[in-house]
């Protein structure tokens, strides 16, 4: 560790430097313009195709949804001012802003809406949201310039939280027929929102500037009129050192991705400020592949979890501030089901009976166990843009765990996107690893339990798991919804132990004192944009 600190300062000028020069404001932490250090840089720019949680922060930094979570988490108006929904919940009549323009000068309209809802339905554009969050749809017509009406072909329950997802982030019609690149977005990938994005340097930086017209903030904003800050500049900087190091030098104003090992020391700075916030939608979580050994069989799937004493684990790479997860659904969700806390995992000894009754009982020469003359091996293959908050380092230590417990050879690699999408292509996996931000965990359920879900890298399928998660989709009763949800948790957890769960990811917000109105998404509990963001003097 000393090391490593010692060679901090060449690091984070090395880093800085591949950056972009600072200006003297830059530096010092004052001035108007903003610098943010961020640990993920996004795949895309695109709202319709967002897919990183930690990018979700810049999303409406450039757009606008047509609706907007509440406080309280309730649906607030944004460049929708109203909605009705038919008694048979099948019709939404939206009536929009009618002094709302795009960045290119172009006006929002109900026939803008209807062309942002139709690129999503079109094939190839993004299969997820067309398979979950648009299942249901049916048309969109256009009524009046200010007035559309939105057809399902059933009920859905998941719509409104659609409707205030960043998917629902506007996009101006001619970006969706002129971008250059229209899925990987940048600066012609144009919206209606706060700040328009005028440079992104891959790997480096992304630089946007005010929208001096921007006049139609969600309900509930600080304020009203354009943002407060001239400019604001995203880095990335991946290293939680690096971040670190830049903003207690004063090279950034803002950073998020604190480290577990730095949470105190910034606490500790009087002249820095800390902020954390757990996510919403489901927890970090190991989803078994079951289409194939070792984990078609149950008992290994069971035996994988209780090899590993998770609380020592958690405890040892993030120094108690990461919060241990019971279910696939995080405990933030009003769909959490508590009934699961403290029934499995951490028995040594119950791991090794499973293993032995499933028929894993030789070791080779260096203690892993064999079935058959083959060791039991399960691989993880994770695409480098989706690894945060140290879980390579997690990944380590329950490799260490299961190998010293129960024999289990666990092989994790992180590889680019693509390496990893054909290992998921070629079924060439034991373990997908994955967490949502979804606000609503009943969009994320539906992407990866239900057969031929988005994402099911389990290959799990049950009928009544699948009419279950149908059902609770298509109520709009919570006490409904709750009740299904916790079936589909009880099945996939404790039933089947189709998934093991982990933790509850969380973001963290640590800033020079000065920077003021920074703050996590009421339902997400992501980063906000830095629309009500300011300086002071």
């Amino acid at each position: 560790m000393k090391a490593i600190r010692g060679a901090l300062p060449f690091i984070l000028v090395a880093a800085l430097a591949a950056c972009g020069s600072q200006t003297p404001a830059e530096q010092t932490g004052g001035g108007t313009s903003l610098t943010w250090a961020v640990e993920t840089e996004p795949i895309t720019f695109n709202p319709h195709l967002w897919a990183q949680n930690k990018a979700r922060l810049l999303v409406f930094n450039q757009f606008d949804a047509l609706l907007a979570r509440g406080e309280d988490g309730s649906f607030v108006p944004w460049l929708a001012t109203s909605w009705r929904v038919s008694d048979d919940g099948r019709t939404y009549t939206l009536e929009l802003r009618d002094d709302v323009t795009f960045q290119d000068g172009t006006k929002f309209d109900a026939a803008a809406v209807k062309a942002n809802l139709d690129k999503l339905r079109e094939p190839g554009y993004n299969p997820a949201v067309a398979a979950i969050q648009l299942h249901a749809f049916d048309k969109a017509e256009v009524v009046s310039p200010t007035t559309l009406k939105i057809t399902l072909k059933e009920r859905d329950g998941l719509f409104l939280d659609f409707l205030a997802s960043p998917y629902a982030g506007q996009v101006s019609p001619k970006s969706l027929k002129e971008a250059k690149d229209l899925k990987a977005g940048g600066p012609d990938v144009v919206g209606t929102g706060p700040f328009v994005l005028d440079r992104y340097v891959r790997g480096q930086e992304v630089h946007y500037t005010r929208n001096p017209r921007y006049n139609w903030p969600p309900q509930g904003s600080a304020h009203q009129g354009p943002a407060y800050l001239p400019e604001v500049t995203y880095r990335f900087l991946p290293q939680a050192a690096v971040r670190i190091g830049a903003l207690t030098s004063g090279q950034v104003q803002v950073i998020e991705g604190v480290p577990a090992t730095d949470i105190q020391t910034v606490k500790s700075d009087p002249s820095l400020s800390f902020q954390s916030a757990l996510n919403s939608g489901t927890a970090f979580s190991y989803y078994f592949n079951t289409s194939h050994p070792p984990f078609d069989d149950k008992r290994v799937r069971q035996a994988f979890r209780e090899a590993v004493d998770l609380d020592t684990v958690l405890a040892s790479v993030y120094q108690g501030t990461a919060k241990r997860a019971w279910s696939v659904v995080a405990d933030t969700s009003p769909f959490y089901d508590p009934s699961l806390e403290k029934t499995y995992g951490g028995d040594a000894a119950k791991a090794n009976a499973l293993l032995d009754a499933a028929g894993w009982t030789q070791r080779d020469a260096e203690g892993y166990r064999t079935k058959d003359g083959k060791r039991l091996t399960v691989r993880s293959v994770a695409a480098a843009p989706y690894v945060r908050d140290r879980r390579d380092i997690l990944a380590q230590a329950i490799q260490a765990q299961v190998k010293q417990t129960a024999g289990i050879d666990f092989q994790v690699k992180i590889v680019d996107q693509g390496t990893a999408q054909k290992a998921y292509d070629d079924d060439a996996y034991e373990i997908f690893e994955n967490s949502r931000g979804d606000s609503d965990a009943g969009a994320a359920l539906n992407l990866i339990l239900p057969r031929g879900g988005a994402i099911n890298r389990t290959h799990y399928e049950d009928a009544t798991l699948d009419k279950w998660l149908a059902g609770a989709s298509a109520s709009s009763d919570p006490a409904e919804r709750k009740a299904l949800y916790a079936k589909v948790q009880r099945k996939v957890v404790a039933d089947e132990a189709v998934v093991f769960p982990i933790y509850v990811p969380s973001d963290q917000i640590a800033a020079s004192k000065n920077v003021q109105g920074l703050g996590f998404d009421p339902v997400s509990g992501t980063p906000r944009g830095v629309y009500d963001v300011r300086i002071a003097a």
